[in-house]
């Protein structure tokens, strides 16, 4: 059980880190912007979620592969996938929303608790 317990965590951890080293190296070593580089992840994401092939990457990962943007991607994926299997063409406006919504939800709630505590302040 212990060792099961440090699999997944130490699995989590690389996955998690890979993805952050990725986005690290994309700020240090190009001229995207911050905005573009979460596009990218989402889309990248996605895409990868479409092919089938962050569904392996979520099962190595777990949180590591689930947490950051480009889980929200696959998720939008997984969620609009399923929903077009269920309620046809409907499903491919609706599955999205519904299994990002409490992310989306935590996001704008935390983000206007964020605003209210703090002085927000254009960057210069």
């Amino acid at each position: 059980m212990m060792q099961n317990t440090f699999m997944t965590y130490l699995g989590a951890f690389i996955v998690g880190g890979i993805i952050c080293a990725i986005g690290q190296i994309l700020i240090d070593k190009t001229k995207l912007t911050s905005a573009r580089i979460l596009v990218l992840f989402v889309t990248t994401g996605a895409v990868l979620g479409g092919l089938g092939i962050y569904e392996k990457i979520v099962q190595i990962g777990g949180a590591g592969a689930t947490v950051p943007l480009t889980g929200f991607g696959y998720n939008l994926v997984k969620g609009t996938m399923k929903e077009i299997n269920q309620h046809g063409l409907l499903g491919a406006f609706t599955g999205g929303v519904k299994a990002a919504a409490a992310g989306i939800t935590a996001a704008v709630f935390f983000g206007y608790l964020a605003s209210v505590a703090f002085t927000p302040k254009a960057k210069r």
